[in-house]
């Protein structure tokens, strides 16, 4: 495990978070060092092979960063990596007292507090990622970077870009302080990016994703996603899940079930649920699945937390 700021502070009054990344965090190769030396972590690619109904195993292992983009693959690969890194931890670093998810870490963050089993999951990951993918090939749309611009006046450029134009501009990611991602229609942005940059934004950068994830016009998927979520036995969390749309502590299994439907639509507020976290008492963050993103997010947000990274 590897360990940034504060080793050596003593744990016994510490509550400990464990956060898991969402798409982006891939890369080819990612798990078959899992897969190659620990019986359990191949047994698990074997059962998301069968789950899945194609090996993506192989396309882990094999595949050109392209092919790891692809939303339907993406999605289940990076869900699958964080498990097998989170059931890989020694028993001996202790149990989440609090957990976490960016976007689609919130699947992952639901298996590590048992509120749901892995192959549920992995069948709603599955599920979330040929909903999202479909809606995006319905509209064109895209997503970027602003940094170093207050929230606020990122939010009313969004609001005065809608007015004006018609077209989707949300803030949909709240990633950390000076770094919000905006989501919407690929006119809608573009304009929205010079108005940044205008207003004094360091960055307004498009990002190279396929869709505007986290705004209205993922609404297509909604749908699909909440019957597939109706029809999964949920179970009563062991801790509680700091949830992205409303970014607080949630036990209500009917509650953790809404918040991710609204998931799909509405923003992933990171800066204000790890601080929420640490409100409640979090000092210590471990993060599960490929690279160290929300380590970097946790710092900035916090400097005086303990970062862990499992991959």
């Amino acid at each position: 495990m590897k360990r940034g700021p504060g080793v050596g502070v003593n744990y016994l009054f510490m509550k400990h978070a464990f956060v898991f990344p969402g798409q982006g965090s891939q890369f080819p190769g990612m798990g078959k060092e899992h897969y190659e030396n620990n019986a359990f972590a191949k047994k698990l690619f074997e059962q998301a092979n069968e789950v899945l109904g194609f090996r993506i195993s192989d396309v882990m292992f094999n595949g050109t960063e392209a092919d790891l983009k692809q939303t339907n693959v993406t999605q289940p690969a990076v869900f699958l990596h964080s498990i097998i890194a989170f059931k890989s931890i020694d028993p001996a670093e202790g149990s989440p007292d609090m957990v976490a998810g960016h976007s689609l870490g919130e699947f992952t963050a639901l298996v590590a507090n048992g509120t749901l089993s892995f192959d549920d999951a992995l069948t709603l990951v599955s599920v979330r990622a040929k909903a999202m993918q479909k809606a995006c090939e319905l509209n064109p749309s895209t997503m970027a970077a602003v940094l170093n611009l207050a929230d606020d006046k990122v939010e009313a450029i969004c609001a005065e870009v809608q007015k004006e134009t018609g077209e989707v501009v949300v803030a949909a990611n709240y990633n950390c302080p000076g770094q919000l991602v905006i989501s919407g229609s690929v006119k809608g942005i573009e304009i929205a990016c010079e108005r940044m940059k205008a207003a004094g934004a360091k960055r307004a950068l498009v990002l190279p994703v396929g869709g505007a994830f986290h705004s209205p016009l993922m609404l297509p998927a909604k749908a699909e996603l909440a019957a597939a979520i109706e029809s999964t036995k949920f179970h009563n969390p062991t801790c509680a899940v700091y949830q992205n749309v409303v970014a607080k502590a949630v036990m209500d299994k009917d509650e953790i079930k809404q918040n991710l439907v609204d998931q799909l639509t509405g923003a992933v507020r990171w800066t204000q649920s790890v601080e929420a976290m640490i409100a409640d008492g979090a000092s210590r963050f471990t993060e599960c699945g490929p690279g160290k993103v929300l380590q970097g997010l946790v710092l900035k947000i916090n400097k005086e937390m303990q970062v862990a990274g499992v991959n």
